[in-house]
């Protein structure tokens, strides 16, 4: 029998656990994965914070700075105008022109732009395509001073790397009349030569500016509150002390003059003795400023009687014989006795064959019959020994040279440029006695047209020397004018009374020598004629190269005017002061007195 079952026996039971089953290899990469990816977003995020948020205002003005670009706005130049009875006309104006331009990096048929652009203007396709294959910069100007008219012809071809640009370029109603007083205006829009380069600053005015956001393509947003844009401002005009009929028939006079000399070339002024304003001044050969850039010899640009300096001659008389007067060591009636000739410094100084060898003569005669041993004599006076020109000569002549005509410094005219001529020194170098003697009858010395009508202003107009002036006043864009006042350098030249002596004897020697045409006895004529052989580089002179010079005046009981004439290489023979400077002043004389309201003697 069997016993009572038991139960089956059972493995003793484990205690829970709470840990998770180990992921497997490929969800471990899965988690690593995931952080790697949040950490990355992450750090963008907070990239992304700091860019748009602390560093926002950096980098939206580095964008600006990307888009906004600056561009000049041209200022309208002042223009240039004459005077004429009491109004004034335009000698300089500006006019809208177009500059025809190609950046070859974007033509992609040189040849086929060349015709095109060559259709429009008229021009040879030949020259522009060369421009094009052959470029010094990406800027290649083709044509300057386009119309309106051709500028729209050259937009509407739509040529890809070809383009006009706005520029201001001066033009001239007057033609080439006063061209080398007035200069020209270069194409970097800077004045050159003339009042053009000496008021360059007063002219140009002030440029605009324009900053702006652009678009891709570079072009200026209409619409942005970053633009900011500066006005230009207007230069101001310049009228000038030019009388535009006076100056019209000078250079008639001037030309004619020249031509029947078949002189190389000369110039002429004229310049109102009690203030220093010019009326009129000109030189030939001249030039068109509309088209300077035709012109190879840039000494066509040059105002010659302002800019080139030459020995003036005789004409010096007219300075050396007032200094003696005022230094009191001569009077108008004395006479002496000329040796026609002086040794100096082993040299010989002589007069021509037609003064006639030694005699007596008085200081008109060293004037009218132009003796150079007599200017010589003064001088010698001016030291107090006759036969040496003496330390104290040269000093005091000197003084009145350089401190009271102010030879040997510019003037102060407004041009481009001015010359200083050469005054010698009175104790330095070699020959000194012979050098001091030569300068008193214009040689061993120079000095321009200008400097010697200056100093023969202020002596004929009672001692007053006014600085020479082209201006007669200056005009701002809203109209307010600046008259040019006389400048006054200095007073005292020489005595009034010197003035008036010297007056008369300039008036003898015109009345004493051949002109054209008397003149009307009520008006005051005076002058003095000059010739000087020409410098030799090499040393002395040439014998067969003359230059001519006259200095004189136009009035009545007052000297009025004072012309000067500069007349280079005139086929006359060895007078070409008398032959060639002598008829051009005399006919401006005339002119003068019969179109230009000369006040005439009282008696």
């Amino acid at each position: 029998m069997m016993g009572p079952r038991l139960p089956a026996a059972t493995a003793p039971s484990q205690p829970k656990s709470n840990r998770r089953p180990e992921p497997s290899g490929t969800g471990r990469r899965l988690t690593i994965w995931y952080g790697v990816l949040i950490f990355i977003l992450a750090i963008f995020i907070a990239r992304l914070f700091y860019l748009q948020v602390i560093r926002h205002d950096y980098y939206r003005a580095q964008a600006l700075a990307d888009q906004l670009k600056e561009y000049t706005i041209e200022a309208e130049r002042g223009v240039i105008k004459a005077k004429s009875g009491s109004g004034q006309v335009p000698l300089v104006l500006n006019e809208k022109l177009y500059t025809l331009y190609a950046d070859p990096v974007f033509i992609k048929n040189a040849r086929d732009s060349a015709d095109k652009v060559a259709a429009v203007m008229g021009a040879k396709a030949d020259d522009y395509e060369k421009l094009i294959k052959t470029p010094k910069t990406r800027y290649v100007v083709l044509e300057r001073r386009l119309s309106e008219d051709q500028r729209k012809k050259i937009e509407e071809l739509k040529l890809p790397g070809v383009g006009t640009q706005p520029q201001n370029y001066r033009t001239y109603p007057q033609g080439n009349l006063a061209a080398q007083v007035l200069g020209f205006v270069n194409n970097d829009g800077e004045g050159a030569y003339g009042v053009e380069q000496a008021l360059d600053e007063t002219l140009k005015g002030v440029p605009g500016k324009l900053k702006a956001i652009t678009d891709a393509e570079g072009v200026p947003l209409a619409a942005s509150r970053d633009n900011v844009q500066i006005d230009p401002r207007t230069g101001k005009d310049i009228v000038l002390s030019l009388d535009l009929g006076m100056q019209k028939q000078l250079e008639a006079i001037l030309k004619q003059g020249l031509d029947s000399s078949k002189s190389a070339s000369g110039g002429a002024l004229i310049m109102e003795a009690g203030n220093g304003a010019i009326r009129a001044m000109a030189n030939f050969p001249t030039y068109d400023p509309a088209s300077y850039f035709k012109n190879t010899d840039a000494q066509v640009f040059n105002n010659a009687l302002v800019s080139s300096p030459l020995e003036v001659g005789s004409i010096m008389k007219v300075l050396t014989i007032p200094a003696a007067l005022d230094q009191g060591v001569v009077k108008p009636d004395t006479s002496y006795s000329d040796p026609n000739h002086w040794n100096l410094d082993g040299h010989e100084i002589t007069n021509i064959e037609e003064i006639g060898g030694p005699g007596t003569r008085s200081i008109t005669d060293i004037l009218n019959r132009s003796i150079n041993t007599g200017a010589v004599w003064l001088l010698m006076q001016m030291g107090g020994q006759t036969g040496q020109v003496t330390d104290i000569a040269r000093e005091r002549w000197h003084d009145y040279m350089v401190n009271r005509y102010r030879l040997g410094q510019p003037t102060g005219i407004e041009q481009g440029y001015e010359a200083e001529g050469s005054i010698p020194e009175p104790k330095k170098g070699y020959a000194l006695q012979l050098t001091y003697a030569n300068t008193s009858f214009g040689q061993a010395m120079t000095a321009t047209p200008l400097q010697m009508a200056a100093a023969l202003a202020a002596i004929l107009n009672g001692g007053t020397y006014y600085r020479p002036t082209l201006v007669d006043s200056i005009v701002d864009a809203s109209g307010k004018v600046q008259i040019q006042k006389p400048e006054a350098l200095r007073s005292g030249v020489v005595s009034p009374q010197v003035g008036q002596e010297l007056k008369s004897m300039m008036e003898y020697a015109v009345a004493h020598h051949s002109f054209k045409k008397p003149f009307p006895a009520n008006f005051s004529v005076g002058g003095k004629t000059g010739t000087a052989q020409i410098a030799n580089p090499s040393g002395g002179y040439y014998d067969d190269r003359f230059n001519g010079t006259y200095v004189g005046f136009v009035g009545g009981d007052k000297v009025q005017y004072v012309i000067a004439v500069r007349v280079n290489e005139p086929k006359v023979g060895k007078y070409a002061g008398s032959g060639a400077a002598q008829p051009i002043f005399g006919d401006l004389a005339h002119m003068l007195i019969n179109d230009f309201n000369v006040i005439p003697r009282s008696r």
